[in-house]
């Protein structure tokens, strides 16, 4: 009985220690590699493993350059992953490329990979161009009648400008400025409506993709919808801020008759204050006089006589000729 115990203990620490050994050593990848002709060590799937690489993403897409008849080794492959790269995606783009007749390397493709950018997709989009579709643009002729634009743009990978090269924002961002400055140069909108071609022609001109990551085949003009009268609407609030800035001149000047005007009235109410103060000191100055003696009974007679002559002579000039009004008793 102890025998078979110690059979079955020693059984299960075999079966034990050999999980161990086939799960850190890739036993079968070896053998799937070796069946598909391509030759790498066990010792270097051992290394892969202390390395922290997957084994079977390089195995495998080792085993898929060498099938397609490209001679790549595991080295190139295995740096690539430790640099952060995707392998598959990279070989997949190799293989697509060769069957398109792409000139393309394995280290342009890990570098345009570690770049930031789909290299699969670079390459199918060089074999297939992209269609990009711009935002409606707004551009106003030089009569005032804006026009509303939509184009697409189609466009092909450039290969070797995928890295350092600008990407669709700025294709479509050159698009809108072109189609801005041709409808803008136009002396009417209905030139623009008679022949939309001829933004397609000038802004293609232009040389747009330059600098960028792709290769501009066409500009079409998708939509050309007539907005509104900017040039009316720009009149129309010109007037109406010159109409505001007459009407703040005039209320200004408005403000300034009524305060002269209140300030003439102060200043002839200050007056008669000052006539009617005088004529208050008139009797005390003539009782004075004839009190002290400068000025006799006489002297006051004459003057009264020459205030009512005056007088008489006044109401006769506001009565108008030929009306004559008796002079005042003396």
């Amino acid at each position: 009985m102890e025998i078979l115990i110690g059979s079955v203990v020693i059984l299960i620490l075999v079966v034990i220690a050999l999980s161990v050994f086939l799960s850190f050593v890739p036993l079968g990848l070896w053998i799937s590699a070796m069946a598909a002709g391509v030759h790498v060590g066990i010792m270097t799937l051992i290394g892969m493993r202390l390395r922290r690489v997957p084994p079977a993403q390089i195995v495998l897409a080792l085993i898929k350059a060498n099938k397609a008849g490209m001679g790549l080794s595991v080295d190139p492959l295995e740096a690539h992953f430790l640099a952060g790269g995707n392998v598959d995606r990279v070989v997949d783009a190799l293989i697509a490329a060769q069957r398109a007749e792409i000139p393309l390397s394995f280290e342009r493709a890990a570098a345009i990979d570690l770049a930031g950018r789909n290299v699969l997709e670079a390459v199918q989009m060089s074999v297939n161009p992209k269609v990009i579709e711009t935002p409606v643009v707004a551009a106003v002729a030089k009569n005032g009648i804006e026009l509303k634009v939509k184009a697409r743009v189609t466009v092909r990978a450039n290969i070797d400008r995928l890295v350092g090269g600008a990407g669709e924002a700025t294709i479509i961002a050159r698009v809108g400025e072109g189609i801005v400055t041709t409808v803008g140069s136009a002396e009417s909108h209905k030139t623009v409506l008679e022949n939309p071609d001829k933004i397609s022609s000038t802004v293609l001109s232009k040389g747009l993709d330059a600098g960028t990551a792709f290769e501009i085949l066409s500009i079409d003009i998708a939509d050309v919808d007539v907005g509104k009268n900017i040039g009316a609407e720009l009149m129309t609030d010109q007037a109406e801020a010159e109409k505001r800035i007459a009407q703040a001149k005039a209320e200004e000047r408005r403000a300034m008759a009524v305060a002269k005007e209140q300030e003439m009235r102060a200043s002839v109410q200050e007056m008669r204050a000052k006539v009617v103060e005088a004529e208050a000191e008139v009797p005390k100055a003539l009782a004075d006089a004839l009190r002290n003696g400068r000025m006799g009974v006489m002297d006051y007679y004459n003057m009264q006589n020459v205030m009512a002559d005056t007088q008489m002579r006044e109401t006769i000039a506001k009565s108008g000729p030929g009306k004559t009004e008796e002079p005042p008793k003396k």
